[in-house]
């Protein structure tokens, strides 16, 4: 009888660029990699920066799993895979509730974490018509981009967060339109996505905290990241500070590229 050998586990899709001290760059719901290459290619001039694919988006695997612990728990498997034992981590938006339960969980690991737009808290469901729309796209009336966007339009109004959610589509040698990210597992997981990080306690019943520099970026037209959620934050984040990117929303890394990558390399450099 012939033993099985055993399945290894999936890694994440990432790219590498630069040399240097390592950064990990997380990109957000319904985003992938390239989202933070505007940030990736400046600090590749003095770091090595690994931009990963979450689960279930870009060009990584798919599985109907997305609490924070287990996606974190991707990300070491990663930076093992690739013998990378201390990094500078950045995350946005949901990449960057999984660089804090990184961080909690993981914290030799971190050098310094940074945080863009999110805080560590449960968030209202506030995509469910996004999830709509983006089932409702019958894939097999598509043959040019426009026409997705057409149908889309009927559940997103903004143009640009419609542009953004059609690049996870890709289109195959035939012509046909199919989705990279997993829409079902997304949506099934949602609920989770939302949820505040999850916190465990110590030994002394306190909750586990991350001791290294923290930096909030925070954009100032966003709602994301409120005075109320200074508490939660400086319970889990007791050595974290908040900068301002005045004019900026949520997207505020696309928005103010320039501020944005000054105030992350000042900090990674301080």
């Amino acid at each position: 009888m012939i033993a099985k050998k055993p399945m290894k586990t999936p890694l994440l899709h990432y790219q590498q660029m630069g040399k240097g001290e390592h950064i990990v760059l997380i990109h957000g719901l319904f985003g992938s990699l390239e989202n933070l290459n505007m940030v990736a290619k400046p600090l590749s001039k003095s770091y090595c920066v690994t931009s990963i694919d979450v689960r279930n988006h870009g060009h990584s695997f798919h599985e109907n799993n997305m609490d924070y612990s287990i996606l974190a728990l991707d990300l070491i498997k990663l930076m093992d895979e690739l013998s990378i034992d201390q990094f500078y981590l950045l995350g946005h938006s949901m990449g960057g509730k999984i660089a804090i339960q990184l961080a909690l969980e993981y914290p030799k690991r971190v050098k310094k974490l940074l945080i863009a737009d999110i805080a560590p808290v449960s968030y209202p469901p506030h995509h469910i018509e996004i999830i709509k729309g983006l089932q409702a796209i019958d894939l097999s009336k598509v043959h040019k981009r426009q026409d997705a966007d057409e149908q889309l339009a009927n559940y997103v109004d903004d143009l640009s967060i419609r542009q953004f959610l059609l690049r996870n589509l890709s289109q195959n040698k035939a012509g046909q339109f199919s989705f990279k990210c997993n829409l079902t597992y997304i949506a099934n997981c949602y609920s989770h996505v939302m949820k505040a990080n999850q916190v465990t306690q110590n030994n002394e019943n306190k909750p586990i905290q991350f001791m290294g520099e923290t930096l909030f970026i925070k954009g100032g037209a966003s709602n994301y990241i409120l005075a109320e959620h200074k508490e939660a934050i400086a319970k889990i984040l007791p050595n974290s500070k908040a900068k301002i990117i005045q004019g900026a929303g949520h997207w505020l890394h696309a928005e103010k590229t320039s501020l944005f990558n000054k105030i992350v390399i000042t900090f990674l450099k301080e």
